[in-house]
């Protein structure tokens, strides 16, 4: 591994040059009320969830949840499986996801697919920073017609259908 930019790690393989070389990266789909959180990214002029790269050192767990809460504002509760129920080792939150994308020529984003949902449910407000023109919750429906990407649409409707099974899960009376 080789630093690339203060605080991002980047893969690359001495022993095959000119191989590209790979930023771990991660995305949140977070989802509240059947709607799902997506930001308008100045640079790259589409709808996108919540995301970044996974600083140096940094768990993928905690980049998620960062990277939600430093681009809108949101404190949110990752949802997902951990490998096995043990305390130690500690274990992460298993991706919804793994997905390879071409940034640019020789240089690709191993991106980390995660669902959340806001901490505190009542308190959903986003507010988008520098990297964002805007910052909106949409529904599954509206997407299209806003000209997002099919990609991040089937991530949405997997996030969404992934917070519904968990909020049934939670939301049953125990037996007694």
């Amino acid at each position: 591994m080789k630093t690339t930019r203060p605080g991002s790690t980047t893969t690359t393989s001495p022993e095959s040059p000119g191989q590209p070389t790979r930023d771990f990266t991660v995305a949140t789909f977070v989802v509240s009320q059947e709607r799902v959180l997506l930001l308008w990214h100045r640079k790259l002029q589409k709808w996108l969830p919540p995301g970044g790269h996974v600083e140096a050192n940094e768990l993928p767990d905690n980049a998620a949840i960062r990277e939600v809460r430093e681009e809108t504002g949101l404190a949110v509760e990752l949802l997902g499986e951990r490998g096995v129920p043990i305390a130690v080792p500690r274990q992460l939150i298993r991706p919804a996801g793994i997905q390879l994308e071409d940034i640019a020529p020789g240089h690709q984003h191993i991106d980390l697919i995660y669902f959340a949902r806001p901490a505190d449910p009542s308190s959903a407000q986003a507010v988008g920073n520098h990297e964002s023109e805007a910052v909106g919750w949409f529904t599954l429906a509206e997407m299209p017609q806003r000209g997002v990407l099919v990609e991040i649409q089937l991530w949405a409707e997997r996030a969404v259908q992934a917070v519904r099974a968990e909020s049934s899960r939670t939301s049953r009376p125990s037996a007694r």
